[in-house]
């Protein structure tokens, strides 16, 4: 003989285990609505009267220096040939010794990495360490054997 513990009478009133979480997501959409509405009321501009400034704006350089190396391995400043040993005594001249002067240097595409790295390291001996790589501005026309010196043809 089995014994149930259950009452009949009570089957209907019994407590729910479940949570109901519709209240919570209406309760999150509504947090959602509002701070979608408040966000951009927040960003308002203020208006500021600012004082006005008295520096003296920077003088930019006339020309840029340009350093070039050619395919051969030369290298040119500007439209003068210099050769590697009188380089620092070039850029002193140039500068005025100034050694915070950017220095622009081109190269052409069939230089080797490592003969332009050595360029780069003689400018950094000398002191002139703000160096600018220049490239050509629109190189999607260009096809991959043109771009890299050493690229594989294509099949």
């Amino acid at each position: 003989m089995g014994v149930s513990l259950k009452n009949s009478d009570d089957d209907d009133s019994g407590e729910v285990s479940e949570i109901n979480v519709t209240p919570f997501i209406d309760v999150v959409l509504v947090l959602l609505i509002i701070f979608m509405v408040a966000a951009p009321l927040s960003t308002v501009d203020v208006p500021v009267d600012l004082p006005v400034s008295n520096a003296q704006p920077q003088q930019r350089q006339d020309e840029p220096l340009y350093l070039t190396v050619q395919d051969d391995l030369n290298l040119v400043m500007g439209e003068e040939a210099v050769a590697r040993e009188t380089l620092r005594t070039a850029l002193d001249a140039r500068t005025g010794g100034n050694r915070d002067e950017r220095i622009f240097l081109r190269a052409d595409a069939a230089v080797d990495y490592g003969d332009l790295m050595g360029v780069m390291n003689a400018l950094r001996d000398a002191g002139y360490l703000k160096i600018a790589l220049v490239g050509l501005e629109n190189a999607g026309d260009a096809s991959p054997q043109a771009a890299g010196a050493g690229a594989a043809p294509q099949p």
